[in-house]
């Protein structure tokens, strides 16, 4: 090791004193003198089409400063990761929790007792809380592009042909649901005016997108926008995504002055992404000794009401759908599916752990039928140097699950003695 490396060493964290004694500064924290207070009105029906927006009433509350609409951003009003499908303030509501108005005050009362005085006049749709209502034939679209986002495919030999051989074919339906990252810190920001630009200090995972998209909303060019990452209470996917970054952009550039936003933990919950809820029908051949053939699989992701990391994480569950083990013929599709339910993003694992549960599930199904031990199945299939994945990569070295199996199962050993020998 190269003197100085820190590979093998304990190493104390940058971060690691300032967060244990308390002296950590989070977005919530910063403090600007005189900071207005942003509020949100946030729709409270699924799928409706915008037809009037009263502000009137919130206008004469006390200490309410500015009430802003759709009708009142300077540039795109449309943001996202992947796709440009997201408003910052919507006349086209595609979930409970969409942005209708931003309330702008000089006390977070004042803030919320203007977005509470806001009338909004709707004409609802149907909503469509389920892939195969949104994917039917005559469904109302939620985007004018409609209510399929993207397809994937992964394709290897000729799966059909493989099955029809198989000693054993295992079919089942699998489904995941919706997670919240409920991570400690909710989503909070400050911005404010500075020369003759922005600065924003937010809680988030995604800084240069975030200066990206906050300038395409103001119309301005990226050189008068700043953004300041706070540290983070919490991410694991939940914070790549815009949350009140816009609205501090919109509320800070339109009045001159600073302001600060903060989400309540309702608030987080209603607006931020979730882990893709995934449906997934998987069936698997096998030969008598064990050995796998065919995998094909077909894996529906439900985006809810905008893309945010949609179609990466759909063409990456397509892509480790066979897991850690080589399966010579693939027939994999993945499709991801906008329905009137909160958004799904980012998340730990980027769609693998779904599909972790679906093709481990279906390993132990498999050993079953063959009357084959979980671990020695698992041994005949894993991948190893030379192997061959799903998407025809070939694995040259570096591939330790024989290692960490044999590693497992000795330590399992050790601590249940009634587990037997290797080979069960």
């Amino acid at each position: 090791m190269l003197e100085g490396g820190v590979v093998g060493q304990s190493v104390q964290r940058v971060d690691g004193l300032v967060k244990v004694t308390g002296e950590s500064y989070f977005a919530a924290d910063e403090k600007v003198p005189a900071a207005l207070v942003l509020k949100v009105l946030r729709s409270r029906v699924a799928h409706a089409v915008v037809k009037r927006i009263d502000i009137s009433e919130a206008e004469k509350i006390p200490g309410v400063v500015r009430v802003f609409t759709y009708a009142d951003i300077p540039g795109e009003n449309s943001y996202g990761i992947m796709v440009k499908d997201q408003p910052v303030l919507t006349d086209k509501i595609r979930f409970i929790g969409d942005a209708i108005a931003l309330v702008v005050a000089e006390n977070p009362d004042a803030a919320r007792k203007g977005a509470e005085a806001v009338k909004v006049e709707t004409e609802e749709l149907p909503p469509l809380y389920d892939v195969w209502s949104a994917m039917a034939e005559g469904a109302p679209p939620i985007h004018d592009k409609g209510n399929i986002l993207t397809v994937g495919r992964v394709k290897k030999g000729d799966a059909a042909a493989a099955l029809s051989r198989a000693d054993v074919v295992i079919s089942r339906l699998y489904r995941t649901q919706r997670v919240e990252h409920l991570y400690l810190e909710t989503e909070a920001g400050i911005a404010y005016p500075e020369h003759n630009g922005l600065t924003i200090k937010v809680s988030t995972q995604n800084p240069h997108y975030d200066r990206r998209d906050v300038a395409r909303v103001l119309g301005l060019p990226m050189n008068r926008v700043r953004i300041i990452q706070t540290p983070t209470g919490g991410g694991f996917g939940g914070k790549l995504d815009i949350s009140v970054q816009c609205f501090l952009a919109l509320a800070a550039w339109k009045l001159r002055r600073p302001v600060r936003m903060l989400y309540d933990r309702e608030e987080s919950f209603i607006a931020t992404a979730k882990r893709h809820p995934f449906i997934i029908d998987y069936t698997s051949g096998a030969n008598r000794e064990g050995q796998l053939l065919a995998v094909k699989v077909r894996i529906i992701g439900d985006t809810g009401a905008y893309a945010s990391y949609g179609p990466a994480t759909l063409i990456r569950a397509a892509v480790h759908a066979t897991g850690p083990y080589e399966v010579p013929s693939v027939d994999i599709e993945g499709l991801c599916v906008y329905t009137n339910n909160p958004f799904s993003g980012a998340m730990r694992g980027f769609g693998t752990p779904q599909m972790a549960f679906a093709f481990e599930s279906q390993m132990d199904l498999l050993a079953q039928a063959l009357q084959i031990s979980p671990l020695e199945i698992r041994r005949r299939n894993i991948l190893r140097p030379g192997s061959a994945t799903a998407t025809g990569q070939v694995l040259s070295d570096s591939v330790g699950i024989a290692k960490t199996l044999a590693a497992a199962w000795e330590k399992a050993c050790q601590v249940m003695p009634g587990l037997g020998g290797e080979n069960q």
